[in-house]
């Protein structure tokens, strides 16, 4: 992606957080019939000698050929927030009127050979940990071990995991790094008061310079 340093983000805990935070990814494959996009909630795994950037962990329906590329180079896409941002925001507007929208996001884009893992235990064990993780919210949660284990043997049939060590990850945050501190402060403060937009809004406050 085109990516300003500016705009870049470097840190392997700030992108490692938007993925936990955000783990629906686009996941971009090239097969037989040429590009082919699924969405698909990750699980992403600490840094190992082999994968210096991570490990991102799912699983697919066996019926999806998707996992059949294993072995082929991918590209995972996390869409953190994003808002429209009216030119109304920014102090030029009144001035000389010389503005126009724009569109603030943080994204990462994580990319790796993916392999196939077909093995029983493997995906017992990586769907026990994303239920536990997303029950976890619920006032009563939901556990693998409440369903009979006839019906969860058939569906770990249905499925097979993939797992693809990061190869290369990178991070953007556009947040009006282009625009004064004033703007950006009044940017911030108007998104925050947005509750659709608040998510962006905390990433532009976390950036803001500090009042002397």
């Amino acid at each position: 992606m085109y990516n300003p340093k500016r705009f870049a983000e470097t840190r392997l805990d700030v992108l490692h957080t938007l993925i936990a935070q955000h783990p629906l990814a686009t996941l971009v494959t090239h097969g037989p019939d040429g590009l082919a996009a699924d969405h698909i909630p990750f699980e992403i795994g600490a840094p190992t000698e082999a994968a210096p950037f991570g490990v991102l962990r799912a699983h697919v329906a066996r019926a999806n050929p998707l996992w059949r590329l294993s072995g082929t180079q991918v590209l995972a896409v996390f869409q953190g927030p994003s808002a429209y941002i009216s030119p109304s925001l920014f102090a030029e507007k009144a001035i000389s009127g010389k503005v126009v929208p724009t569109w603030n996001y943080a994204t990462v884009h994580a990319a790796g050979e993916m392999k196939a893992i077909e093995d029983r235990d493997w995906l017992l064990a990586f769907v026990n940990r994303l239920t536990d993780r997303f029950e976890a919210r619920r006032a009563e949660p939901w556990a693998v071990d409440d369903a009979p284990k006839p019906y969860i043997d058939a569906l770990l049939n249905a499925i097979v995991g993939i797992e693809i060590p990061i190869a290369r990850l990178d991070g953007k945050w556009k947040i009006n790094q282009d625009d004064s501190a004033a703007d950006r402060v009044k940017i911030a403060a108007g998104l925050g008061a947005q509750q659709a937009d608040a998510g962006i809004g905390a990433i532009m406050q976390a950036r803001l310079p500090i009042a002397e």
